[in-house]
């Protein structure tokens, strides 16, 4: 980046979740191949982050290349409202055929933050549609997260969570404890005993529970008992409270499922999808429900579904989302991710005995560590250059939700390059 450009983006480009007044100086992308981004000077960093979770076939794939391309020549964009077109039909068709069996309905939007807005929406008119208008209140649970936007920002958990700051704006939730069975546990009636709680005192007030499926994302890299999960459907269906379960991170084959559900082998009554949908290749998120949810919506007072944006179902977008689902599906995911779980466990759950270290864990194709003291981001973006890989630890973790195309030799030197940022940034 030369000089002028670095400058003005220092001084004028709002960067996410960075300072205006104490800037770290991005890295400057020039191209990405495969899983490597190759930087303004040359240099090639393996992308351990998948672009934030998305890029899982990595980056410039011919096939996803191609259906933009295509695309291009037919419409890059035409309004949603009152038209429809093939791509649109074609995604939603995918969709409908991998998620549960009752999530029949469909309703795409901008990003995931949105989709979080939409089913929280959804479950808001569906009540005041049957005449209940006291239930207006969500559960989640704590060390969530949903998104950026006031409704999503409600949802998430509000003292160690990122969105403190806004909360005297917020719409007042409730929240209970996070489990302590971990995945591959039974949950305990002690497990159960917050959410029994707050969803028997609190049911003729709570529109619905939203969480994310299994593991915890940018809230703490937790991962919790699909039993768990199980047990709070029955609770939802005994209280009379829908399930909204946020999909965002955890969708398209992450944790070793298509969707985290899957572990749990449950139907929610709302889902939201988004991050790996086009492969990263644009923004594009959906929220799924329910013959039930979107009949008594629309058999009431409003008669619509009262949201609508401008970008929904972007042809584009959808025509790529449509090839990486496709590529996705038709693969052998599912031992593609154990190859990568396997390598994963390998390289970093030894790591527990580490001095500087409070814990290590996999899941799927997620490897996380857990440093005792918070990583220095100064330093980590530094050094990672120097390691030849790219990262973005938060917080005091430090991990790793590679492309699926990841081989095994860059994947042991993502791997490596965590343990020395553990080591030398914490």
């Amino acid at each position: 980046m030369n000089q002028s450009a670095q400058a003005f983006d220092l001084h004028h480009i709002w960067h996410p979740y960075s300072s205006l007044s104490k800037p770290v100086p991005p890295l400057h992308v020039s191209h990405a191949e495969g899983v490597r981004l190759t930087l303004e000077d040359g240099r090639s960093l393996i992308d351990g982050m998948a672009s934030w979770w998305s890029a899982i076939h990595g980056y410039n794939h011919p096939i996803l290349n191609k259906a933009a391309k295509a695309q291009l020549d037919q419409m890059s964009h035409v309004m949603f409202g009152g038209l429809t077109h093939t791509p649109a039909i074609d995604l939603c068709r995918q969709l409908v055929a991998l998620t549960p069996d009752s999530l029949t309905k469909v309703f795409l939007s901008d990003s995931g933050s949105v989709a979080v807005d939409v089913a929280m929406k959804m479950a808001l008119q569906y009540w005041y549609s049957q005449g209940i208008k006291s239930k207006t209140q969500f559960v989640s649970l704590r060390g969530g997260y949903h998104g950026d936007t006031l409704g999503s920002m409600s949802v998430c958990d509000p003292d160690t969570g990122m969105h403190h700051l806004f909360s005297g704006m917020l719409a007042p939730q409730h929240f209970v404890e996070r489990p302590a069975c971990q995945f591959g546990e039974a949950a305990s009636d002690d497990d159960m005993a917050d959410m029994q709680r707050v969803l028997s005192t609190q049911h003729k007030n709570i529109a619905a529970v939203i969480l994310e499926p299994i593991v915890q994302g940018a809230g703490g890299m937790y991962f919790y008992s699909a039993d768990y999960l199980h047990r709070v459907r029955k609770l939802c269906d005994e209280f009379d409270v829908l399930l909204i379960v946020d999909e965002i991170a955890t969708g398209f084959a992450r944790t070793g499922e298509f969707f985290a559900s899957h572990h749990a082998a449950i139907c929610p009554d709302i889902m939201c999808i988004g991050k790996a949908m086009t492969g990263g290749y644009l923004s594009l998120a959906a929220t799924l429900t329910t013959d039930k949810i979107a009949n008594g919506i629309c058999e009431g007072e409003a008669g619509v579904f009262m949201h609508g944006p401008t970008f929904m179902a972007n042809p584009l977008a959808c025509s790529i989302a449509n090839a990486s689902i496709s590529l996705l599906a038709q693969s052998d995911w599912r031992t593609n991710i154990e190859r990568l779980s396997a390598r994963l466990q390998n390289n970093l759950l030894p790591a527990k005995s580490h001095s500087k270290i409070a814990d290590a864990r996999v899941l799927g194709g997620i490897g996380v560590i857990e440093t005792k003291s918070p990583v220095d981001m100064q330093k980590v973006q530094k050094l990672l250059p120097e390691l030849g890989v790219w990262l973005r630890p938060f917080g005091k973790l430090i991990y790793t939700m590679p492309p699926y195309i990841i081989n095994d030799t860059d994947l042991d030197t993502v791997c490596d390059a965590i343990m020395t940022v553990a080591e030398e940034c914490s």
